[in-house]
C-alpha cells in the first residue's frame, strides 16, 4: 500500500503510537490514584463508623448497629430479634477485610470490644460502578488523544515536508537538456536546504556530462557518415560498370547493402541518444518497413535450404522513429537468417505482433535471460552482443514488449508486441 509507506503516514503513525502509550499511561495512572483514594476514603469511612457505633454502644448498651443500603452492622454474641454476621465472616480476625456475598463486594470492619466483636459491612457496588464509568471515560480519553495526536501528527508532517515534496517536483520537472536554474535559491538554509543544492550540483554534473555526450555524439555521427557515403558511393560507381563479373557485382551489392545498414544504424544509435521529448515520431507503415527488410536481408540465407514465408494479415501502423523501428526487424530478421541452415522462416504480421519463427540452431534455456543484456554473445554469435540489447532498449523506449521461445536445436520464436498507432 503506497499511502502506508508514505514518511507523512510514518511520521503520523510514531505520532499517534506516542499519543496513544502516553495517554494510556496517564489514564492507568489516574485509574489506579482514583481506585486507591476511594479505597482508602472506604477504610477511612468504616473506621469512622465503627468507632462512632462503639461509642454509642458504650453509652446505649440498646443501640442498633447501622442498616442502611450501604452499611450493615453486626454484633457477636447476638441479642434476641439481632441479625447475625454472615458464617463466612463470624470467625475473621478484627481488621479490614473483603468479601463477596453473592453478587455484591462488600468491606468488612471488625473489632472487639467488651467480650463482644463488631462487624460493619460497607456494600461497594457503587463504587465499583464508578469505577467501571471511569474505565469506559479513560479509554475514551486515550482513543481521543490517540486520534488527535495522528491529526496533528498529519498536520505537522504536512507542513515539515511540503519543502521535500517541492524539491522533488522541481527535481521530477528537471528535462536532461534543459538546465534547471538554481534550485538552492528557493528552499531555506536548513536540511532541505542543503539537499536542494546537493540536487542542483549533481544536476549540473549530469547537464556538464550531457553536453559532452552529445557533442561526441555529434562528432561521431559527422566523422562515421562521411567514410559511409564514400564507401557507398564507391559501390554504387562500381555496380555501374556493366561489364564486371556477376561474383563481383554481388560482393559489390553486399558491401553497398552493409554501408546502408550502417547509416541507418549510425541514425538509430543518434535517435537513441536524443531526450525522447525531442523525437521524431511519425506514422510507420509496418507492413512496407518488413516486406523491404525481408528483400534487403534475403540474401542471408545465401541459397540454404530454407523455405521462407511472410504472412502480412494486417497494415498496422506505430507512432516511432522509422529509423528505430528498422532496427529492430532488422536484428529479428537477420538472426533468424543468419542461425537456420535448413527448414523454414516464417513470418507473421498482424495488427499488434510481429512473430518470428524459424527451425534454426536455437538458443539454450540457460542463455534466454542473458540475451538481452548488453554485450552478451551466444556460442555462434559473431557479432558484438548488441543487437538484441538494442532491440529491448528500443521496445523499453515505445513501451513495446519482446519475447523469445527456443529449444537448442529446434529452432527459435520471437513475438514483438507493439501499440498500433
Amino acid at each position: 500500500m503506497r499511502f502506508s509507506r508514505s514518511l507523512r503516514f510514518r511520521v503520523a503513525t510514531a505520532f499517534a503510537t506516542i499519543g496513544g502509550v502516553i495517554s494510556l499511561v496517564a489514564a492507568m495512572g489516574i485509574y489506579v490514584g482514583v481506585r486507591d483514594a476511594g479505597e482508602r476514603l472506604i477504610d477511612e469511612t468504616l473506621t469512622a463508623e465503627i468507632q462512632d457505633y462503639l461509642s454509642r454502644r458504650s453509652r446505649n448498651p440498646q443501640s442498633q448497629p447501622p442498616a442502611t443500603a450501604t452499611l450493615l452492622g453486626y454484633v457477636l454474641p447476638a441479642r434476641q430479634g439481632e441479625a447475625v454476621p454472615p458464617a463466612a465472616i463470624a470467625a475473621w480476625r478484627p481488621g479490614l477485610h473483603e468479601i463477596r456475598l453473592g453478587d455484591t463486594y462488600y468491606r468488612v470492619a471488625i473489632a472487639d470490644r467488651a467480650g463482644s466483636r463488631y462487624f460493619l459491612l460497607y456494600n461497594e457496588t457503587l463504587f465499583r460502578q464508578q469505577q467501571a464509568s471511569l474505565i469506559l471515560y479513560l479509554a475514551g480519553f486515550v482513543a481521543l488523544m490517540t486520534l488527535l495526536s495522528g491529526g496533528l501528527a498529519l498536520w505537522l508532517a504536512e507542513r515539515v515536508i511540503e519543502p521535500v515534496k517541492a524539491l522533488a517536483r522541481r527535481v521530477r520537472d528537471v528535462r536532461p537538456d534543459a538546465h534547471p536554474g538554481r534550485i538552492a535559491e528557493d528552499f531555506p538554509p536548513d536540511e532541505v536546504g542543503e539537499l536542494a543544492r546537493a540536487f542542483e550540483q549533481t544536476l549540473d554534473r549530469l547537464a556538464d556530462f550531457i553536453d559532452r555526450e552529445r557533442a561526441f555524439t555529434a562528432d561521431v555521427s559527422h566523422e562515421l557518415r562521411t567514410p559511409i557515403a564514400v564507401i557507398r558511393g564507391a559501390a554504387e560507381v562500381l555496380l555501374a560498370d556493366d561489364t564486371r563479373p556477376d561474383k563481383d557485382r554481388q560482393r559489390l551489392e553486399r558491401i553497398e547493402r552493409g554501408a546502408a545498414d550502417m547509416a541507418d544504424l549510425s541514425t538509430a544509435l543518434l535517435a537513441m541518444a536524443r531526450e525522447r521529448d525531442d523525437e521524431r515520431r511519425e506514422p510507420v507503415d509496418l507492413a512496407a518497413l518488413l516486406e523491404e527488410s525481408v528483400d534487403k536481408h534475403r540474401h542471408l540465407l545465401g541459397g540454404r535450404p530454407v523455405e521462407l514465408g511472410l504472412e502480412i494479415v494486417a497494415q498496422p501502423r506505430v507512432a516511432a522513429d522509422a529509423n528505430l523501428v528498422a532496427i529492430v526487424i532488422a536484428n529479428l530478421l537477420r538472426n533468424s537468417f543468419t542461425y537456420t541452415e535448413r527448414g523454414s522462416v516464417r513470418i507473421r504480421l498482424d495488427a499488434r505482433t510481429l512473430t518470428v519463427a524459424d527451425t534454426g540452431l536455437g538458443i539454450p534455456r540457460a542463455a534466454l535471460d542473458k540475451v538481452f543484456q548488453r554485450l552478451y554473445k551466444g556460442a555462434h554469435s559473431e557479432g558484438a552482443g548488441i543487437g538484441l540489447s538494442l532491440v529491448k532498449k528500443i521496445c523499453d523506449r515505445y513501451g513495446w514488449s519482446i519475447a523469445l521461445d527456443s529449444e537448442e536445436g529446434r529452432g527459435t520464436r520471437a513475438v514483438l508486441t507493439f501499440d498500433a498507432a
